[in-house]
């Protein structure tokens, strides 16, 4: 509805019902928008008929959601106009509710009334106090009579009113509270509900309630947890914690004095109901529980949640305070006997205590305080292993075995051990000050409870073993050598070998999650030790049994280690998995005759023990699982099946003394079987399934525990019609004891020790599996379904018939467990034969398949409906049958037509939603029609909500896989969603949730035209709306969040049509409201989830939009919102990074994480300040921070940093209390977050990393912000992050670190001139690297630091040799290190010391290179100063060259295919072994480049000649390197010359360079590649490698055409540019070798024979050249695509597609005209490659690429300057023209007549109409006249073509232009042969003096002009120079007249010009010249004439004074010209 300017009353005449209740509604909804901005007095002026039609509504029978809105808005408008007629509003509504009218129709308006009453209240408050009196007695009279709806709405009302008049109505509390008391244990749960919410609201002003009340609400609260649902549970337990809570801290609202409760009696209340039940004893009852196991645990786990609703409340600095008693308090409640009565009563015990901890240690402390709590549980655990062994060592038996003393409990044990294992997890490495800490000596006390007499204990020992290596990876080994070691002290002790098996075996199954490893000799100690223990297992009776317990499950968790460690110890393992069975069936009768019940004992745990060894093999190891390794294992198969038979008589014989290890038998080989393929046990199948069936037809449990079928049996949409219990929660971990509540004692690793080794499930800290009762079904199930696919179709019907005729033979309770457990079979066997598109076969086995589900799916178990719909569906998607199916489908209908019973319809109904989900639209739309027909029916059925929930449920699977086959059905559905969602009690939730799921359904079926504007689509958009809003304020939190995804679906399709502004709000309330206390507080996980997914979608496409409400809704909000993180100054953003402390699950992290990341890619860049600011406060909590901030820190900084400490926490004292510091993972998140920021201002470039302009337009633009400015805060976040003790975040601080030294390296500090601004935080990096150098540190924090050292020295920051020097201490101790390691044992894995030896080699490489590319290219053959980096190095440059060698041999031997393996000369490199050869490859695939490239500028500088004393013997196949230091001289191989060690470093480089580029990944780094063709290039740069590659013609065409592959692959300029370069290198190579070898022909061939060129070079017989083998062709071809990729024109096919040329007019890029003159530069070499004949091959294409990139670039530039391209093509063109080859007789012509029609080509380009650089193609002209063999341009037509360019040269205008062409000129009169340049000097001379000759009467009036005059006198000397001497006096006389024109008299040479001045000067100085050379001539020209004597000398008398000084600007003037001359001079 829009919004207008006025309040709109409503209008619903006309209206049908469906229309007027949706009319109503929007109306309502949009009075609630308007009245709040609405002035009071416009609201006063409508106030009348507002009401008026308020009051129509509520007598209209108004639904749930209108009289809420109802309610709301008529408290609204009294609160906002006047408030005289309020009073008649009350006397209305109480009128009403007092009717005696009990019809249905009349209880919707007594409803509304109750609910209006509540509203009035609570809004107008002390207002209507005197009403309140009779308001209430009103409301609690009818509140006796009511029905359950009017109760519920009753206690709801009197809440409101509760909180709206506070104190006021006092006198009311205790006849409200006596109400509640009877309500809080109605039998209906939504009253139970609402009367908790009354009586929470009652206890903030009632202080009776916690004080004279207290046990009495205390004894009803836990009355009112009996038979409860979850809501219930958690209202219920909100009220009771908040209560005890009040009574402790002694709050009182009222002034009467209350006494506190004290600690240890509120304690004892909450004990009473967990251990008892309720605290009815108290009145002198006793166990009021009657026996009732559900009963107590429902009592129980409301118990649980109260103890942290009252921990909580209390807050965590409470909680620091009180860790011990609480702690010692809970163990001894899980110690009591009545809380341990049973194992289930005990598992459930535990596992409640566990959450208890878990909650409160876990979620409400810091991180401080979770180390003192840890010290605290460790001290506990000390006092109850003293009393532990007390009892040991007592030597009177009855006191030993039958003590009552509570401490020595093993369920305390189990609790606090498991409890400080999820501390130190959590923790992670922070927790390694408490770990190393020997005064606390929790490592000991840990490792002490190994050795306790309880399974339980020792396992949890295990797994908090476990956590600590998890946690700090550096204890793997110690602790694994500690147990190992104990184990083997310890043999004869069977708790010992039990102990530390499990312990050993909980470090191995964590080592997968540590990446750092353990090294491999660990595994050969431990699958050694197995063996020990499983050959002396036979040696001591008493201890059998754990020792091959002990055995097997090292050998099993040694199995998770990996391939690489499991393949050396295989053989090993198949020998014991062979001895433990019998070798054939004889033997197993044998065995079988023989043997007690121990006996038999011992080989069922063994064999079980080995089966899963193997099934941990092949679950881990599946890359080493071969048909050849299977049929290995095989051959004891049989004999494990045919055992499996003679299990039952076998236990019949000994007693149940064997009934666990056969269960446990049965267990392993079911897994064993399910893992195998089943055609390797083919022979076995008939009698593993028959036993089978027999397990799955007598299931040892009750039907109610055979839930943990259900999950993997129905689907996991379906599961939400079974309850709440099966949703996800944040109460999941507990609540599953409802899902297990009969026969199922929950989870616990005492039921499989194996699970000490496997990885916990999602959400659980601890593996929990069920007993092998159960779970023996479940495999049983799983393998049933395998093998049963694998049978004939015939054997398949009579299994089937088996398994209905065991259901037949069962009944009642037990018929339902058969039918579950056999249901969960035939699932998984429909499944196995869809996923393998398998036939089901013939008509026969279908009937079996049937019945089984026909007999479930009408079964009063909802269960067992749920599943059986389940495989009906399966059994028809496999049929895949139309007719089949559609029978299927008609029995439904059919039995849906007469059914009117709640099961058959339940059943039926879902079944055709199934029928759908598998199948899509089954056969026609007339069958989709008769669905949905059938099933709005059943939906509109409000007499049952349980068939209305069914329905809606599958309609809603029917929308979903309908897809558009739907639309014809979407309106009645709409209107059916509608109607029903304002017709039906929020009491019915389960139907709200199926309406929900439908709306969803329907919203992804209209999907994007949701966005059109048609009337149709507007009308259905605008009732998804509707439902929306209605859906979101239901009180139930299931059906909030599916309102929440609804609307972000909206969103999605329709972004236009979803309001932001109310949306964005309404979730940030949702989040608050959940974030007030820890959120295992808070029941709303679902719904938090779909807060965060709609936000995060919302952040994706309008991030600064959500930003901004969200803001605004924290700054307009209520004063009385609390909120826990300062949302007003961080807003959303903050209130999502504090979340991530108080979340713990994944899925909802994520989100945060995405929508935080999404949010600071948009607004990062406009709010850099504010993001740096939250990521600072977050970061400021690290432990080290005092230390951190005092490394640089200004005072005016301490001040800012003091205001904004409390940024992140409330300024409101009561909230403090719920704050917790930042915890590490958010840490590294907020880090991440930074450098995430640091690559967006990078990317975003410019003025972020430029102070002067940020300062700059910070000054024009104070509202934007930049990086520069921020760089002390980027710094001091690094320093802080990477000196944290979390070595997660070290990690992380490193790489931001190195990120800024790699972004502002460059950046200059403007206020210090030739500094940089980096130079001043010198200090803050060393202190930050160096920690991780210290020999604590991880070996990744160690690598990471390494790097950042290397690009701190490479930046050239520092400077000082000091600074340089601490640095490169700091590189020298981790080198020691790397020198030493081989020698030490390491704690980590060998790949672990690879990467790290890598990482400080890959440092010291990029140190190196940076140290050689600063010194020069000549790097280590100049002179270097003592304090230079490279000094550094060279220091230690020759263990250094060594240790790189040895790493390229490494990464050489790597890349090698597996084939090639048995030529290595030893299996090991130098840094890796055989066995870590997979896991090292990562590490040398991010090393070997930067090492490569500085080994080759290493060997490049030592010239590859150098051999110290230590090479000779030394060999790249095993280097000195610290593998083979210490070995004996006498083992090595005989000396190698230097030549050999030449050759052998030199391929080794190369191979690897052409290895790589031959094979580049797609995805290899630019870095990566460019390091190598560096290397390439720094290697060829040497003498040796030059003349090895020029003698290897071969070598060098391969190395040409890997370089023309890398450019077709790679677009990058820099790669091309680099590979042109090692390109131009190979072919001077090659040019020197042909050239060597001329010489040496030259001269053995003599004198006499030295004027013919020796013909070496390619093509020398035809001049023919062959591709592949031709060095030229490829160069060529190399060039070629550049040429033509920069320049398409040159290519004729390509050059049609540029019509116009349009493509020239682009300028070319200076990456484009460097690659153009690189290219250019190869061309132009070829020649001389070529022997005479091979040139003429190459000669045309050479220059029509010259030519054509001179005619295509010659472009006239403003500035008159040449190109880079065209000075590169007359570059070219000039060594081409010249190249000696054109001198050769035989090729002579040829090359004369290409020559010729090259210059041709470039005369015809002249003229092409086309604006060129004429200067530039006139200088390719007289390079041609110049440099070409005569005959080239003695072509008359040709000469006076070129003679026609320069005249129009000479006579242009522009002086500039002129004076080129003079110069041009002046290099052919200089020629010296003079028969080539004669027939143009006789042309050209004339018209030169003839432009000279006017000099006289054109003074110069600009620089040029002078400059040409200049240049025109040296051409005339030049002409002098050139002429015979007869000819010389006219020219002489010429120049002479023309210089005496230069001068100037004395009158006018004071006034003159500064050009005129210095053309006088020139005049003078040229004439002294002219007179000292030619004294005779001159002495003749001056006497000749008078006037020309007078001139000169009054020029002289004029320069007298000056002539001194001017001389020199005479000269200068003179040699100005090179201002304009050309840079290279091409002639």
């Amino acid at each position: 509805m829009e919004r207008p300017d006025r309040i709109v009353l409503l209008d619903v005449g006309g209206l049908a019902e469906p229309q007027r209740v949706l009319r109503i509604l929007e109306w309502l909804r949009y009075l609630r928008m308007m009245l709040p901005v609405t002035s009071r007095a416009e609201v006063k002026q409508n106030q009348k008929q507002l009401v008026e039609q308020l009051t129509l509504i509520m007598m209209g029978s108004p639904g749930p959601p209108v009289r809420h809105l109802l309610a709301h808005n008529l408290a609204v408008v009294y609160s906002a106009g006047d408030t005289f007629s309020v009073y008649e509003t009350i006397d209305r509504c109480n009128e009403l509710i007092r009717s005696k009218d009990d019809s249905p129709s009349s209880l919707p308006n007594k409803l509304a009334a109750v609910a209006c009453l509540g509203s009035l209240y609570q809004k107008l408050g002390r207002l209507l106090g005197s009403t309140c009196s009779d308001t209430v007695t009103n409301l609690l009279k009818v509140l006796r009579s009511a029905e359950s709806q009017g109760r519920t709405e009753i206690m709801l009302s009197l809440d409101r009113i509760v909180a709206g008049l506070g104190s006021s109505a006092s006198s009311c509390h205790r006849d409200i509270y006596k109400a509640a008391r009877s309500c809080l244990t109605d039998r209906s749960m939504s009253v139970r509900f609402a009367t908790a919410q009354c009586l929470l609201a009652l206890q903030n002003e009632a202080s009776f309630m916690s004080g004279s009340d207290l046990e009495s609400l205390v004894s009803l609260c836990f009355k009112a947890f009996e038979g409860s649902s979850y809501d219930v549970r958690l209202g219920v337990s909100r009220l009771l914690g908040k209560v005890i809570a009040r009574a402790v801290h002694g709050t009182s609202p009222s002034r009467q004095s209350t006494r506190r409760l004290s600690l240890e009696e509120a304690l004892g209340l909450l004990s009473t109901g967990f251990i008892r039940g309720n605290s009815g004893f108290l009145r002198g009852g006793g166990d009021m529980l009657g026996g009732s196991s559900s009963t107590t645990r429902y009592v129980r786990l409301g118990a649980t949640q109260a103890y942290i609703i009252f921990i909580s409340t209390l807050g965590g600095h409470w909680l620091s305070r009180n860790v011990l008693v609480l702690l010692t308090h809970l163990l001894d409640i899980v110690s009591h006997q009545k809380a341990t009565q049973t194992t289930l009563e005990a598992a459930c015990s535990r596992r409640c205590i566990s959450y208890i901890l878990r909650a409160t240690l876990g979620e409400l402390l810091g991180e401080k305080a979770q180390l003192e709590a840890a010290r605290e549980i460790c001290d506990v655990i000390k006092k109850l292993m003293k009393s532990v062994d007390a009892v040991l060592s007592d030597s009177n038996l009855e006191t030993r075995f039958y003590t009552s003393d509570i401490t020595a409990s093993p369920h305390a044990l189990v609790c606090a051990v498991q409890e400080l294992g999820d501390l130190i997890l959590g923790l992670g490495t922070t927790a390694a000050t408490l770990l190393r800490d020997s005064s606390s000596g929790v490592l000991d006390t840990v490792i002490s409870l190994v050795l306790h007499p309880s399974l339980s204990v020792r396992l949890a020992s295990a797994w908090c073993l476990r956590c600590v290596v998890v946690s700090l990876p550096s204890l793997k080994a110690t602790l694994l050598n500690r147990c190992t070691e104990r184990l083997i002290a310890l043999k004869s002790s069977h708790e010992a070998v039990s102990g530390y098996s499990l312990a050993a075996a909980g470090l191995l199954g964590s080592i997968r999650l540590c990446p750092l490893g353990v090294p491999q000799g660990k595994g050969k100690v431990i699958m050694s030790l197995a063996e020990d223990l499983l050959c002396s297992a036979n040696q001591n009776s008493r201890l059998s049994v754990q020792r091959v317990q002990a055995g097997w499950i090292l050998i099993s968790s040694l199995m998770t280690l990996g391939p690489a460690m499991v393949q050396l110890h295989f053989g090993r393992l198949l020998l014991l998995w062979r001895s433990v069975f019998p070798q054939n069936p004889k033997d197993l009768d044998i065995e079988r005759s023989r043997g007690d019940s121990f006996t038999w004992q011992v080989t069922l745990e063994g064999r079980a023990g080995a089966m899963s060894a193997i099934q941990s093999f092949m679950s881990h190891c599946g890359d080493l699982v071969t048909e050849d390794i299977l049929n290995q294992l095989l051959p004891p198969l049989p004999c494990a099946v045919a055992l499996l038979a003679q299990l039952p008589s076998l236990q019949k014989l000994h007693g149940n003394s064997l009934k666990a290890c056969s269960v446990l038998y049965r267990h392993r080989l079911y897994q064993l079987l399910i893992l195998m393929p089943p055609k390797a046990y083919q022979g076995s199948l008939c009698a593993i399934i028959k036993e089978l069936v027999a397990d799955l037809s007598s299931p040892d449990y009750t039907p109610s525990g055979a839930l943990f079928l259900l999950p993997s049996l129905c689907h996991p949409d379906d599961l939400i019609l079974l309850g709440p219990s099966l949703q996800e929660s944040d109460h999941r971990a507990i609540e599953e004891q409802f899902v297990h509540s009969n026969g199922i004692p929950g989870g616990s690793l005492e039921y499989d020790p194996h699970a000490i080794y496997h990885m916990p499930s999602e959400g659980e800290s601890v593996p929990t599996p069920l007993p092998p009762a159960f779970t023996v079904i479940k495999t049983a199930a799983s393998l049933f379904g395998v093998l049963l696919s694998n049978m004939p179709e015939s054997q398949r019907t009579q299994i089937l018939e088996q398994l209905v005729d065991s259901i037949k033979q069962t009944k009642g309770s037990r018929q339902q467990s058969v039918q579950l457990s056999a249901l969960s079979a035939l699932c998984c066997f429909l499944k196995h034969l869809a996923s393998n598109h398998i036939n089901l076969g013939p008509e026969e086995t279908r009937r079996p398949c049937l019945s089984l589900i026909v007999g479930a799916l009408e079964s009063r178990n909802p269960w067992l409906r749920c599943a059986a719909v389940e495989c009906m569906a399966r059994l028809a998607h496999v049929v895949s049958e139309p007719l089949y199916t559609s029978s299927l489908g008609q029995a439904s209908f059919d039995k849906l037509k007469v059914a009117r019973d709640v099961v058959a319809r339940t059943g039926h109904s879902l079944a055709l939603g199934s029928l759908h989900r598998y199948l899509g639209g089954i056969g026609s739309t007339q069958h989709l029609a008769s669905c949905v027909a059938v099933l709005h029916s059943l939906s509109q059925d409000t007499t049952s909500p349980e068939v209305q929930t069914w329905a809606l449920h599958s309609l809603s699977i029917i929308i979903d896989s309908a897809g558009p086959l739907y639309n014809v059905h979407i309106e009645p559905t709409l209107s059916l969603l509608l109607t029903a969602l304002l017709s039906t009690p929020p009491s019915h939730a389960e139907v709200h949730r199926s309406l929900g799921r439908c709306l969803s359904a329907l919203l992804n079926t209209l999907g994007p035209e949701l966005q059109g504007s048609g009337e149709s689509e507007a009308s259905q958009r605008n009732y998804c709306l509707l439902a929306c809003s209605v859906m979101q304020e239901n009180p139930d939190c299931l059906v909030q969040a599916q309102g929440i995804s609804c609307l972000q679906q909206l969103h999605m399709f329709a972004p236009q049509h979803v309001n932001l502004s109310s949306l964005v709000p309404t979730l940030c309330e949702v989040l608050l409201d959940n974030s007030m206390l820890v959120h295992l507080c808070s029941p709303h996980l679902i719904l938090r989830r779909a807060v965060l997914a709609c936000l995060r979608q919302l952040a994706q496409r309008e991030a600064a939009e959500v930003s901004e409400h969200a803001m605004t809704m924290a700054k307009d909000g209520q004063e009385d919102l609390k909120i826990d993180v300062n949302m007003r100054e961080l807003g959303l953003e903050g209130v999502l990074l504090s979340l991530l402390d108080r979340e713990s699950d994944l899925q909802l992290r994520q989100d945060v994480k995405e929508t935080l990341l999404h949010m600071q890619s948009c607004t990062g860049l406009r709010r850099l300040s504010f993001w740096l600011r939250l990521h600072k406060d977050i970061l400021s909590a690290s432990a080290d921070f005092a230390a951190v901030a005092s490394v640089d820190t200004t005072p005016e900084e301490d001040c800012e940093q003091s205001c904004s400490d409390s940024v992140l926490t409330s300024r409101k004292e009561e909230a403090s209390t719920l704050t917790v510091s930042p915890r590490w993972h958010t840490r590294v998140f907020s880090m991440e977050c930074v450098s995430m920021l640091v690559s967006q201002c990078a990317g975003e470039g410019g003025t972020h990393f430029n102070m002067v302009e940020a300062q700059e337009m910070k000054h024009k633009e104070p509202d934007r912000d930049f990086l520069v400015l921020h760089l002390q805060e980027l710094v001091r976040l690094s320093f802080m992050a990477a000196t944290d003790h979390s070595e997660h975040l070290r990690l992380v601080g490193l790489q931001a670190l190195l990120q800024v030294i790699q972004r502002f390296s460059s950046v200059p500090e403007p206020e210090f001139p030739g500094h940089l601004i980096l130079e001043q935080y010198q200090a803050n990096v060393v202190a930050a690297v160096r920690p991780a150098f210290n020999s604590d540190s991880h070996p990744d924090v160690t690598a990471k630091a390494c790097q950042v050292c290397s690009a701190w020295l490479a930046s050239g920051v520092v400077k000082d040799p000091s600074d340089l020097h601490r640095i490169q201490q700091l590189l020298l101790s981790s080198l020691s290190r790397v020198q030493m390691m081989k020698e030490t044992s390491s704690v980590y894995s060998e790949s672990t010391t690879t990467m790290e030896t890598l990482a400080v080699l890959k440092a010291w490489a990029e140190v190196y290179i940076a140290a050689v590319e600063r010194t020069g290219p000549e790097g280590g053959s100049v002179c270097i100063p003592e304090d230079s980096l490279l000094s550094l190095v060279q220091a230690d440059i020759s263990t250094l060259s060594k240790l790189w060698l040895s790493a390229l041999q490494d990464h050489a031997l790597l890349t090698l295919p597996p084939e090639c393996s048995h030529q290595l000369p030893s299996p090991d490199g130098a840094f890796y072994t055989s066995e870590t050869c997979d896991a090292a490859r990562p590490h040398y695939l991010t090393s070997w480049a930067p090492i490569l490239h500085a080994t080759s500028l290493w060997l490049r500088n030592t010239g590859f000649l150098l051999a110290d004393s230590d090479e000779p013997g030394s060999q790249l196949s095993r280097p000195v390197t610290p593998t083979s230091m210490g070995q004996e001289h006498s083992t090595r191989e005989p000396v190698k010359s230097p030549e050999d060690l030449n050759s052998e470093r030199f391929h080794l480089i190369l191979g690897i360079c052409v290895e790589f580029l031959c094979c580049l990944p797609v995805d290899a780094p630019m870095e990566r590649i460019a390091a190598c063709l560096r290397a390439m290039k720094a290697l060829l740069g040497g003498v040796w490698p030059r003349a090895h590659v020029g003698a290897n013609k071969e070598l060098a065409i391969e190395l040409i055409s890997v370089l023309h592959r890398l450019l077709l692959m790679r677009e990058s300029s820099e790669i091309q540019l680099l590979a042109l370069e090692v390109g131009k290198q190979i072919l001077n190579a090659a040019q020197e070798h042909v050239q060597e070898r001329r010489r040496s022909a030259e001269v053995d061939d003599g004198a006499e024979e030295k004027e013919t060129l020796p013909e070496f070079g390619e093509g020398h017989d035809t001049g023919g050249l062959v591709a592949g083998r031709s060095l030229v062709l490829g160069a060529l071809e190399l060039c070629l695509c550049i040429l033509i990729r920069q320049l398409p024109q040159l290519s004729p096919r390509l050059s049609g597609s540029f019509s116009g040329r349009n493509a020239t007019k682009q300028p070319l890029s200076h990456d484009s005209s460097l690659l153009i003159s690189a290219s250019l530069s190869i061309l132009a070499d070829l020649p001389s490659l070529c022997s005479p004949e091979g040139s003429v091959s190459i000669l045309p294409t050479l220059l029509y690429l010259v030519v054509g990139v001179l005619q295509y670039t010659a472009e006239k530039n403003p500035d008159g300057r040449l190109s880079l391209a065209v000075t590169s093509a007359l570059q070219a063109l000039k060594a081409i023209v010249s190249s000696p080859m054109s001198r050769v007789e035989k090729t002579r012509s040829s090359w004369t007549g290409l020559l010729h029609s090259s210059a041709s080509s470039i005369l015809q380009s002249w003229d092409s109409g086309e604006e060129k650089d004429r200067l530039a193609l006139l200088t390719a002209i007289t390079i041609f006249i110049l440099s070409a063999n005569p005959e080239v341009m003695s072509e008359p037509r040709l000469q006076n073509s070129c003679l026609r360019r320069f005249h129009d040269s000479t006579d242009n205008k522009d002086p500039n232009e002129q004076l080129k062409s003079y110069r041009l000129i002046l290099s052919i009169f200089q020629h010296p042969a003079h028969d080539v340049v004669a027939p143009y000097i006789r042309d050209l001379a004339p018209r030169v003096v003839r432009h000279l000759s006017h000099a006289d009467s054109r003074k110069p009036q600009s620089q040029a002009e002078l400059l040409v005059l200049q240049e025109g006198v040296r051409l005339l000397q030049a002409l002098i120079t050139a002429s015979e001497e007869k000819n010389r006096p006219p020219i002489m006389s010429m120049k002479f007249h023309l210089l005496i024109s230069f001068l100037l008299d004395e009158n006018t040479l004071c006034s003159a010009s500064p050009c005129s001045r210095a053309l006088h000067d020139f005049g003078l100085q040229h004439l002294t010249q002219f007179g000292a050379r030619h004294p005779d001539q001159f002495r003749n020209l001056i006497g000749s004439s008078t006037a020309l004597r007078s001139r000169l000398e009054s020029a002289l008398r004029g320069n007298q004074e000056s002539l001194k000084p001017k001389p020199r600007v005479v000269r200068g003037g003179g040699q100005g010209s090179p201002t304009i001359q050309l840079k290279t001079n091409f002639l």
